[in-house]
């Protein structure tokens, strides 16, 4: 009697055996590549910053100590600048530099109990509010706009708004039109009436005026937005700030996506 398996055997035997696993080739990349990679571009700019920094310091100073010392201090100023002058709206989201400035005043509110939403598009049209502030003297829709510095912001019989030759009208009616849509939709969820102060935050040419309400929407320079907000009495308990906030969140979605 053969002690060898006979030929069924070794099939069964085959087709009960365990497939090896297969793995994908692991890709190698280059650290080059990675650290040319946009979010990567700040990180360079301060090396590169430090780097000079150090050269020329220590060449004036003969000490090369002090050189990467002053490489060191200029890395950590950057860093700190950087941190402080980051937005909440991601740059590629910015319409403006004027948004930039405007948010910039109203994260000073957080502290206060405001809080801010920004680029929140209005359904069914291409409008969208710049900044939506909910605090305890109201809620508030901001537009921020930069003009030619050069040429004149004026009014004619309190109605009219012009940039040097160009009327604001349509400007003016969007702004409206934005914040009457906001309180329409916050209002429902809300249960009562909840009103949108609506409003222009003008950069550039000067403003001759503090605050002016023009055809139902404040007009301002827009360094005074901050102050145009805290202004006025307190109207909202905290518990309607956060309820106010949500509903504000989920009925004008955000222009760009949520972060």
């Amino acid at each position: 009697m053969s002690d060898r398996p006979d030929e069924g055997e070794t099939a069964s035997a085959k087709q009960s055996a365990p497939t090896p696993p297969t793995y994908a080739p692991v890709k190698r990349v280059a650290m080059s590549s990675v650290l040319g990679q946009p979010r990567f571009h700040h990180l360079r700019l301060r090396a590169l910053l430090a780097v000079g920094v150090a050269l020329v310091a220590g060449f004036l100073l003969a000490d090369w100590r002090a050189g990467v010392t002053a490489g060191v201090i200029a890395a950590i100023l950057d860093t700190v600048y950087r941190a402080r002058s980051h937005s909440a709206v991601p740059a590629w989201r910015r319409a403006s530099v004027a948004e930039r400035r405007t948010e910039a005043q109203l994260r000073k509110l957080e502290r206060n109990g405001y809080r801010t939403l920004h680029a929140r598009a209005i359904p069914g049209t291409e409008a969208q509010i710049d900044h939506l502030v909910v605090g305890p003297t109201g809620v508030y829709a901001v537009d921020s706009e930069k003009w030619d510095k050069r040429l004149p912001v004026r009014v004619q019989m309190g109605k009219k708004l012009y940039h040097g030759p160009f009327d604001k009208k349509e400007r003016l009616t969007e702004a409206l039109m934005e914040a009457t849509k906001a309180s329409e939709l916050i209002s429902k969820e809300f249960g009562r009436q909840v009103s949108v102060v609506p409003s222009l935050a003008i950069y550039g040419p000067a403003v001759p005026w503090k605050v002016m309400s023009i055809r139902g929407v404040d007009v301002y320079d827009g360094v005074r937005a901050r102050r145009w907000i805290t202004k006025r009495e307190r109207a909202l308990t905290d518990a309607e700030i956060d309820r106010l906030y949500t509903i504000a969140a989920e009925v004008l979605p955000a222009r760009y996506g949520e972060d």
